[in-house]
């Protein structure tokens, strides 16, 4: 069962920043249940569920401020010291791959990763005679104990590797490779 939090109607094409949650629907109480049933017993997990647990407590209306505030407490649990840039604070135009760029050039970058999914969209071309490197995620997922679990499940979600290894969490993502 995946966790998820529901959108208002019609706001799927909005941008991210204006997509209201649809708190008609209980997804906070059903998100963190699910949660609490499925890592409660995980070695780690007393670390991180207080914060978990306030945030499905609080009244959410934007998806972006959700989203921000679970990121910025991830790499926070994770050691990660990269500063966030809002895309807008930058003031850059363009669409696809020539906004991309753009936000490349404003904050000097020489190097854009992208999902794997973005070998379908982005013109190549565009960032090599920008002289921008483009790659593409193809990471190998790291194996961990799963509490409960006898074979390795890869892929879950960040929550699953915090409340299985717990503050060796950062140090495991440090070792994946593009």
């Amino acid at each position: 069962t995946r966790i998820s939090v529901p959108i208002k109607k019609g706001h799927k094409f909005f941008e991210a920043r204006n997509v209201e949650i649809d708190n008609d629907l209980p997804w906070a109480e059903e998100n963190w249940d699910l949660i609490h049933k499925s890592y409660n017993e995980s070695p780690f997990f007393d670390l991180y569920k207080v914060f978990l647990n306030s945030l499905y407590k609080k009244s959410w209306n934007l998806i972006f401020d959700l989203n921000l505030q679970i990121l910025k407490k991830v790499f926070d649990w994770l050691g990660i010291k990269t500063e966030i840039v809002l895309e807008s604070e930058l003031d850059v135009t363009g669409t696809t791959s020539q906004r991309l760029l753009n936000i490349c050039k404003k904050l000097g970058a020489d190097t854009y990763i992208s999902g794997i999914g973005g070998k379908k969209y982005l013109d190549e071309k565009l960032f090599k005679n920008n002289k921008i490197i483009l790659k593409y995620q193809n990471y190998n997922p790291i194996t961990y104990p799963q509490h409960l679990s006898k074979a390795f499940i890869p892929n879950l979600s960040i929550i699953d590797l915090l409340a299985n290894t717990g503050t060796e969490s950062g140090k495991l993502l440090n070792n994946l490779t593009l």
